[in-house]
């Protein structure tokens, strides 16, 4: 009987352990969405297209080098 308590406890113990990260972790997920849309906005959107542009011509000039090394 002593051991299916114990069983039964450290059973319990485990799953709240489960529970209480995954509802951390829900929080934590919504405060971060929360922090997003103050950081966000059309600077961070400014940003990122400038970054896609940059990403975009040196992915051209990549692929013109290797055109240029291996014209096969």
């Amino acid at each position: 009987m002593l051991a299916f308590t114990t069983v039964g406890f450290i059973f319990g113990w485990i799953l709240g352990l489960m529970f209480s990260r995954s509802w951390y972790a829900e929080e934590k997920v919504e405060y971060l969405h929360d922090q997003l849309k103050h950081i966000g906005g059309p600077v961070l959107e400014r940003r990122l297209r400038q970054m896609h542009g940059t990403l975009n011509d040196a992915h051209k000039h990549i692929l013109a080098l290797a055109r240029y090394i291996n014209p096969d």
